[in-house]
């Protein structure tokens, strides 16, 4: 009697335990999911809607597609300027990022590694800086952008963006810099190398993830910017898609919401196959740290 009652007892816990994870762990997790991905489906569901579906919710389900067509992205493709922005888009985001982490990695290599007094003060006084709205910035960035004669063009963007860029990308580097052993750099001085060459065959070989994870940032952020883009960029060929799709593909009060849904999914997928391709990178810079 008393081993079935312990079997049953365990049988409780074990079924308690089941329904507590349940509770805790996956419904949770499914609600997140469902609202994390809903707005994707939706993109997806209205891109591929012709307009007797699109308009008409008495006979047509708004959640998904009767007689999918391409009609939308034709439009998009064919008869707006969607190609050449989605190309200012890439080219501002790639070299943004680019100068962010040149000098961002040049930054944080200062900051960790020569020692200088008060050094862990200025990497707090950098990661500060990023704390700082956009909306307040790019008021005397603005001053700046007409001084130069930057604005209307990409170098105005490019230009701009590493000032919310280089303060994260520098604050990441230097707590991924502080887990790369420091023996080992100190090897490298007893044999001659200098500063330069140390980062480079060293240093940087060994922080790959933490590259990677502040390139990851800086692109997605870079791609996804909507106030600079909005103020420094006027003309319609030089606009990004953030705001090119709201400000072209809106015509007074009449939304083309097929072309803009397209649009927006369209412009999502570069960033989400750049991160399905460096998705372990990033996940290894955010937790783990080179071992000695």
């Amino acid at each position: 009697m008393s081993k079935a009652a312990s079997t049953e007892e365990g049988a409780a816990l074990s079924w308690q335990s089941s329904q507590r994870r349940v509770v805790t762990v996956y419904l949770p997790m499914i609600c997140f999911v469902v609202i994390l991905l809903f707005p994707f489906y939706w993109m997806t569901v209205t891109t591929f809607k012709p307009n007797a579906e699109l308009y008409d919710y008495k006979n047509y389900s708004p959640f998904w597609v009767v007689n999918p067509t391409l009609a939308n992205i034709k439009k998009l493709l064919f008869e707006t300027s969607y190609p050449h922005w989605l190309f200012n888009t890439m080219l501002i985001a790639v070299c943004a990022t680019a100068l962010s982490l040149v000098a961002s990695v040049l930054a944080a290599y200062a900051i960790q590694r020569l020692r200088f007094k008060g050094s862990a003060y200025v990497g707090l006084a950098i990661y500060i800086a990023y704390l700082v709205p956009p909306s307040i910035l790019f008021i005397p960035l603005a001053s700046m952008v007409f001084q130069l004669g930057l604005f209307d063009s990409p170098f105005a963007l490019i230009l701009t963006y590493p000032t919310f860029l280089i303060p994260f990308c520098t604050w990441l580097l230097i707590g991924y810099f502080k887990s790369i052993p420091y023996e080992l750099e100190e090897c490298a001085l007893i044999d001659g190398a200098t500063r330069l060459q140390i980062l480079r065959q060293i240093t940087l070989p060994l922080a790959v993830p933490g590259l990677i994870s502040a390139g990851i940032f800086s692109f997605t952020l870079s791609w996804n910017e909507f106030i600079y883009a909005l103020a420094f960029i006027s003309s319609s060929e030089n606009k990004t898609v953030p705001v090119a799709i709201l400000t072209e593909l809106v015509q007074g009060d009449v939304y083309q919401w097929g072309a803009l849904m397209a649009g927006s999914l369209l412009g999502s997928l570069p960033v989400a196959i750049f991160y399905s391709f460096f998705v372990d990178y990033y996940v290894s810079s955010l937790t783990g740290a080179v071992k000695e």
